[in-house]
């Protein structure tokens, strides 16, 4: 058994990791679950659920330090050990616990920890044991924050591995011709047929650069290039963002669509796809998500962009925060069919070839046996 524990109150990449680690490690045969915390089915157990995870359990995963909840935690994980090869954590609750367990238990498992941030991990005397002598192995998903934990001290160079990926492939490959998908169209009865969208998949945070994709859009709005803008997402600074398109006259080149249900649909639509971060967000969900499903990309190199893409190869990479070079980029794609459909399926093909959740869940089990885990390379 291989036991994915994740402690996030909401659906974050760390928990879409998870759910799609396990989720291709079952369709390979192997007996995993994503365990999760208690009571957070509304945002993460019904989304894991949907994702296709068929084997949930529970924790309490409590914020911060709380003695009772932890220890009921803590006698959970020492009970599961002896059925267990593995035990896989995301954040800091879940990997203290599993190292406790361990510690504790006259049974001790593998522990992997994957990091999915940036922010740096404090070198202090705990967090160096939890990391070098309690951990048997780190996943980052990006190369940078495998860098930064090395240079950290933060655990052994060869035991530091970077995994990068885990997008649905199947999910975003939409067979039906793009040009016939009625998803967003329909969403925006009146933009013409003919108006090439352009579209920001996003939380409205102030890290993902939205700001900077409203003034590239008046750039190509003042240049006459025709085009239609679509902001999908939710988040603190929506309103602020909403001001910024109407302060830029740009409200009727401007869509504002908020959540939606089936985001493969939606991506098919797209013309082009804006990921906008001015800092890296680790995994880059969407990014690898406008990748399969074939979408041509404008991406500012950060995090894991320059590790993955190719600029006029794979995707169109511009510097963050500079609205000049992305609306350059921009009405490069706009004024070239062919140049979008080349790099739309150049990104297609790398996702499957190297990034797909199929791909990420052949290099953990790879991993798992390198660390002894017999029980975890053998099919359920």
């Amino acid at each position: 058994m291989i036991r994915q524990i994740v402690s996030c109150r909401g659906w974050s990449s760390d928990a879409y990791w998870a759910a799609r680690a396990v989720v291709e490690l079952e369709r390979a045969g192997y007996d995993v679950a994503l365990v999760c915390k208690r009571r957070s089915d509304a945002r993460v157990i019904r989304r894991a659920r949907a994702a296709g995870v068929t084997r949930i359990e529970t924790l309490e995963l409590a914020s911060g330090v709380k003695p009772i909840a932890d220890s009921m935690d803590l006698r959970r994980i020492v009970r599961w050990l002896p059925e267990t090869q593995v035990l896989h954590v995301h954040r800091g609750k879940e990997h203290w616990l599993a190292a406790l367990a361990n510690r504790l238990s006259g049974v001790r498992r593998p522990l992997v920890r994957t990091r999915h941030i940036v922010q740096p991990v404090r070198p202090h005397a705990l967090n160096r044991w939890l990391y070098n002598e309690a951990t048997d192995l780190v996943v980052t998903v990006t190369e940078a924050i495998r860098r930064q934990l090395v240079a950290a001290g933060l655990g052994r160079a060869e035991r530091v591995v970077t995994v990068p990926g885990g997008v649905d492939v199947e999910r975003f490959r939409v067979a039906t011709p793009r040009a016939t998908v009625g998803g967003l169209r329909a969403a925006l009865p009146d933009v013409p047929p003919d108006t090439p969208l352009v579209g920001l998949v996003s939380g409205f945070r102030a890290m993902k650069g939205h700001q900077t994709v409203v003034e590239a859009a008046t750039r190509l709005a003042e240049a006459g290039h025709r085009f239609h803008l679509v902001l999908i997402g939710q988040g603190a600074l929506l309103e602020r963002v909403r001001d910024l398109v109407g302060g830029a006259g740009l409200r009727g080149y401007t869509s504002i669509l908020g959540f939606v249900d089936d985001l493969p649909t939606v991506m098919s639509t797209l013309d082009v796809g804006i990921y906008s971060a001015l800092e890296s967000d680790g995994m880059s969900r969407v990014l690898f998500e406008y990748l399969a499903a074939g979408v041509p990309v404008v991406a500012t190199r950060v995090g894991v962009v320059p590790e993955i893409l190719a600029d006029d190869r794979t995707a169109l990479l511009v510097p963050a925060g500079e609205p000049e070079p992305m609306a350059a980029a921009i009405g490069r794609l706009l004024r070239d069919r062919v140049l979008r459909r080349e790099l739309g399926g150049a990104g297609a093909a790398l996702v499957r070839a190297r990034y797909s959740g199929q791909r990420v869940a052949e290099r953990l089990t790879a991993l798992y046996r390198t660390l002894g885990a017999d029980g975890a390379a053998s099919h359920a």
